[in-house]
């Protein structure tokens, strides 16, 4: 006898039913457990059954599901690709309307009022929006300006968003895909909420036999994670790579979308090499009837080849295997050629089939819930024991089971979640008899039969009263994470299915749940997207709002300290998790701001926990603090990952706008602002030779203006050095630790008393060398400025009377506005410079006096105590690694605040004795200080009076590009510049005065001149004077073109000229922006806010290449955060 359950599987008497054993109904007893009879069961009437059920006990502990779980589930069940919710490696996370018919943006971010994270809210950000074909907006944007992106409609809604890999920091690619396949992708630039369409699905047909089921980008080269060792008393970490096994795009930098659809079909969409996405197909399955669709189908790499699961109607599993042939030369296939075009071409060969139904489901309806998938994922193939073994790969499948709703018996079950697994296992071929090897050559057939590939199924795993909404991988595979309806968590081996991560193991660290992180307050869920780092999520709740979760440390025990072991393996454990999963390399500037958030709570209660986690960091990944006898600067600005331990020091000493900076906040912030500015004096000096061709940034007004206005900031900088110089050098308590040997070890606590960073930023070799680097950036300024207006001033002094009829050109104002900067400088550039080569060369002489005295004792105690003995040249190789690894020991704690090493004791009193009073002399100390410090004050402001201004009238801010001044209610300060009201429609031009070395004729054409500083880019009258290139002196050739994103002019568009009556008209994106310039555009609405330290920099679009060209390499905030578009004031 079989009690059949409403709508679901047979309970059989024998209790053979994969139910929970608690619900199974065991033979010959009643509901109860009494002995039961036939004669007492009334099999065709109600009485006993009612009785029955009334008595069996309900499911403890689990509600009934909700209606919008119910919805959920059918929609896994019956399509195979419907993430709504995904989140990127740039910080993006996208999300899709309860309606379907638009797409969220929502990002993490420091909230500029107390420096904690938050997630922001849809409205804040543009949307992807779906309209009828008919609408007046269906054809007028296309995701610039201030407008939300529209997307024609087929009549269907967002089912599915997938992000790509990416190695880059400034564009990343979203697909979106609608219920009847068509796929559109989105790219994103420089603000990680601002989408522009990259590819319309205006050419996919309209139809659902082309619904995707499953879909897949294509990986990148090489992955790479860390996992922390405890050795001694330290953490060594040991890198993972993860080579990718299956096909990957011939430029390593890019990837390629492959889709299955309903009908079997197979497409990939790749990029070509001018960007261009095109789309290439191959049939998969023959559909002849409904049991031929496809309901799932999971993508994966092995062997060079792409492995894909299909869930067939019919309840059967057939796996396939994809081979793609990108159609290159066969002369080193591995790198892409510029000039080939890419013409892929797919081959498919079957592997395998089975079912997806228990042995004892084989005759139970098919339509049964039990037996529908919600879930199926490829686990690819993990490394072995050895480099050189290689483990199959597996098949899962996720089975979930609900109560069905007005049953008789859904108050009496819970749900449960069957896991199904297979691995896909090589058959080694079994050898012939000799005689087949000999039919077989007279035949001239091989007579060895090849290997065979079948699915060998593994145990099943039952989770009972859980419902999975989400699968997720950890560590390339070898951890399974099932996230539930009910918004917990669970971690499984990927080989064993048992559960991992519940109990803490210090000794060896990969997530930091391993040490005592826990996860906050759940709530119900119906979807879930994991951070690349996997420390957060992101959960669409039953109500459709989205909420974030993240892993926190239980800082809110007042017994809880944290402090030796326990501190380093806290920080190891959120160092690990920072690069975890990271594609291509060490660039963690991508996906870490989460694991920030996490530690922030940490780093405002234990407040030696940022400089610990610096210092795993650098252990970590070896980086490079000591710069002491780097006599260029290119290293020290190409050493991303030292960019980051100053971000991290900045974030942490951040406590909201207009609020102090602590020691460390304020050392790295200057650090940081400095090493941006040499990076854009930099390019703009040295633009690659594609740029030059069309004009040399330094040729364009707008670019000059930004330079000048960062040299302001410079030289103040330099000027503000100089006076907190001034205060320290006449300070009787660093006098006396200066004299006294004991007093010494006090001077970094005395300085942090006072928040003065002045003397570490010179004595730490890497920000000494970003200050030297900006002195003789500074100089470059200088000259150019001068070789300009002399320039000018020669041409005009010919023939007076003719060059005051003419207009001057706007190049020329803005060389002269970087001239009278430089001459308006307190401090000399180059007398700045010779201070700083004088003090690192009497620290390099104490490094060396006082470590090789410490080595050779060493050495000596060694040699004494039995050891071999060393020659001179070994004894020479260990003084040289001895010092630079005491050197870089020393570096870093100064990097970190710390005291300088006793050995500095003699070189600051020389310091202050000998080298900073020769530099005095050079300065007016009485105009240093009272000196404006407007541009600086929003980094060294402390007192109360000064950050009361700056927070009065909307607050004033700092535009990190171009280092001016901005109020937040959305108006540009006048500092001497073209700025524009974003009140007015019109570009107004702030009067320039002359310098003292202009002529008579020029002064007079003032007026003149501010006309023309109004029409800047435009043509000229036919008396103007053109503008000269100063970079060559030779006037440019041909028009001008706009770069694309990249900053590459080859594929700018050609229609696209400088005539001014394109802003704000007929060029696209340029709706809602005021024109500054003919050439230049601010958006009068939004501005980019760093999402990691709230930064503020203008929304500016030019057309010029050049001033395209240098903003570009603003791409992300000097800090390494992401850029996000917010309204001005936000």
């Amino acid at each position: 006898m079989a009690l059949l359950m409403e709508g679901g599987d047979p309970m059989s008497v024998d209790g053979s039913s994969t139910m929970p054993a608690h619900m199974r109904v065991m033979p010959d007893m009643g509901i109860t457990g009494a002995p039961m009879t036939l004669d007492d069961v009334d099999l065709f009437g109600d009485a006993v059954m009612n009785n029955a059920l009334d008595a069996l006990p309900p499911a403890p502990g689990h509600p009934p599901p909700s209606r919008a779980l119910q919805r959920r589930i059918a929609e896994l069940r019956a399509r195979g690709c419907c993430q709504g919710i995904a989140w990127s490696r740039q910080g993006t996370i996208a999300s899709i309307s309860a309606d379907g018919m638009s797409i969220e943006l929502r990002f993490l971010r420091t909230n500029p009022e107390n420096g904690d994270w938050e997630l922001t809210d849809a409205a804040l950000s543009l949307s992807v929006a779906l309209v009828p074909a008919s609408s007046p907006s269906a054809t007028s944007s296309s995701g610039s300006g201030t407008s939300n992106t529209t997307v024609i409609s087929a009549g269907a809604p967002f089912v599915h968003l997938a992000w790509a890999p990416s190695v880059h920091t400034s564009s990343f690619e979203l697909a979106a895909i609608d219920a009847l396949g068509r796929i559109t992708i989105f790219l994103f630039t420089q603000n990680i909420n601002k989408p522009y369409l990259s590819r319309k699905w205006d050419t996919d047909p309209v139809d659902d036999l082309h619904a995707v089921v499953g879909c897949y980008w294509l990986p990148l080269p090489f992955n790479v994670s860390y996992v922390a060792n405890w050795v001694q008393t330290d953490y060594r970490y040991e890198p993972i790579l993860s080579p990718a096994w299956g096909p990957i795009h011939p430029n390593h930098t890019k990837s390629a979308l492959v889709c299955v659809t309903t009908n079997g079909l197979l497409k990939m969409l790749f990029p070509q090499n001018n960007n261009r996405i095109e789309e290439t197909s191959i049939e998969l399955e023959s559909v002849t009837a409904s049991d031929d669709l496809i309901t799932h189908a999971a993508i994966g790499a092995d062997r060079n080849t792409l492995l894909i699961a299909l869930a067939m109607g019919s309840k059967q599993l057939r796996v396939v295997r994809v081979g793609i042939q990108w159609g290159l030369p066969q002369v080193d296939k591995q790198q892409m050629p510029p000039s080939v075009p890419l013409r892929p071409s797919l081959r498919e060969s079957r592997v395998a089939v089975t079912t997806l139904l228990d042995p004892e489901q084989q005759q139970s309806d098919g339509d049964a819930p039990i037996a529908q998938l919600t879930h199926l994922e490829i686990l690819p193939s993990p490394l072995g024991e050895t480099p050189q073994t290689v483990l199959p790969p597996v098949i899962l499948a996720v089975r979930s089971y609900l109560p069905q709703e007005g049953s008789l018996y859904a108050a009496h079950q819970e749900p449960f979640t069957v896991i199904d697994r297979w691995e896909l296992f090589t058959d080694q071929p079994k050898a012939f008899h000799p005689a087949f090897e000999q039919l077989g050559a007279k035949n001239s057939a091989s007579s060895q039969p090849s290997a065979m590939q079948t699915l060998r199924k593994l145990d099943p795993v039952v989770i009972p009263g859980k419902v999975v909404v989400t699968v997720n991988t950890l560590q390339f595979g070898r951890v399974v994470c099932f996230g539930f309806s009910d918004g917990t968590l669970q971690y499984r081996d990927r080989f064993t299915m048992n559960e991992v991560y519940t109990e803490q193991a210090t000794t060896n660290i990969t997530s930091p749940l391993q040490v005592g992180f826990q996860w906050e307050t759940e709530g119900p869920c119906l979807q879930m997207a994991f951070a690349p780092t996997n420390c957060s999520f992101v959960q669409v709740s039953e109500d459709g709002s989205v909420k974030w979760v993240k892993l926190r440390y239980p800082v809110d025990d007042p017994n809880m300290t944290l402090q030796g072991p326990k501190l380093k393996a806290v920080a190891a454990s959120l160092a690990v998790a920072s690069v975890g999963a990271n594609i291509a390399g060490p660039n963690i500037h991508n996906h870490c701001d989460d694991v920030m958030a996490i530690a922030r709570p940490l780093a405002k209660k234990f407040k030696d926990f940022p400089t610990a986690w610096v210092r795993e960091f650098v252990t970590m990944f070896k980086i490079t603090v000591d710069y002491s006898e780097e006599a260029h600067h290119d290293q020290l600005m190409r050493n991303s990952l030292l960019q980051f331990c100053l971000s991290i020091l900045n974030h942490f000493g951040f406590n909201g706008d207009f609020q102090p900076r602590t020691f460390s906040g304020k050392f790295a912030n200057l650090a940081l602002a400095v090493r941006n500015i040499v990076v854009l004096i930099t390019i703009a000096s040295n633009a690659p030779n594609t740029i030059k061709e069309k004009l040399s940034p330094l040729d364009e007004p707008e670019v000059v203006d930004a330079l000048a206005s960062c040299a302001k900031w410079g030289f103040d900088l330099l000027a503000w050095l100089t006076d907190r110089l001034l205060a320290l050098s006449t300070d009787q308590t660093i006098k006396a630790m200066l004299a006294d040997q004991k007093r010494f070890p006090d001077l970094a606590r005395y300085l942090h008393s006072k928040n003065d960073v002045s003397l570490h930023l010179l004595l730490c070799s890497s920000t000494r060398g970003l200050l030297s680097a900006v002195c003789r950036r500074l100089q470059v300024v200088e000259s150019l400025a001068h070789r300009a207006t002399v320039y000018y001033e020669s041409r005009y002094a010919v023939d007076p009377a003719a060059a005051a009829q003419k207009t001057l050109p706007p190049l020329y104002h803005a060389y002269v506005k970087m001239q009278r900067v430089v001459t308006a400088s307190l401090v000399k550039a180059s007398d700045f410079d010779k201070l700083l080569t004088a003090l690192s060369r009497d620290i390099q002489t104490a490094y060396i006096q006082t470590f090789s005295g410490v080595a050779t004792q060493i050495r000596q105690h060694a040699s004494g105590s039995g050891g071999q003995p060393l020659t001179e040249q070994q004894q020479q190789q260990c003084n040289e690694q001895f010092i630079k690894k005491a050197q870089s020991h020393v570096e870093l704690d100064m990097l970190l605040g710390q005291n300088p090493p006793p050995g500095f004791r003699e070189v600051l009193a020389c310091f202050f004795g000998n080298i900073f009073p020769a530099f005095r002399a050079t300065v007016d100390p009485r105009s240093v200080f009272f000196a404006d410090w407007s541009l600086l004050e929003e980094i060294v402001a402390e007192d109360e009076r000064t950050l009361k201004r700056r927070r009065e009238g909307g607050g004033r801010y700092v535009d990190v590009f171009k280092r001016v001044e901005l109020c937040g209610r959305g108006q540009v300060l006048p500092r001497g510049r073209i700025v524009a009201s974003v009140k007015t429609e019109r570009a107004e031009a702030v009067p320039m005065v002359p310098s003292q070395s202009q002529s008579s004729h020029q002064a007079a054409s003032q007026a003149q001149g501010q006309q023309s500083q109004q029409q800047q880019g435009a043509t000229p009258a036919p008396n103007a004077t053109p503008s000269v290139p100063i970079s060559q002196l030779n006037p440019p050739t041909g028009p001008t073109q706009p770069p694309n994103s990249s900053g590459n002019t080859a594929n700018a568009n050609p229609n696209t000229g400088t005539n001014a009556n394109t802003l704000g008209g007929s060029v696209p994106g340029l709706q809602g922006f005021v024109p500054v310039t003919a050439n230049l555009a601010v958006n009068a609405s939004q501005w980019r806010r760093c999402v990691r330290c709230a930064a503020v920099m203008e929304d500016v679009w030019g057309q010029r290449p050049g001033f395209t060209f240098v903003l570009t390499q603003q791409r992300r905030c000097a800090c390494g955060g992401g850029w996000g578009l917010v309204p001005r004031g936000d």
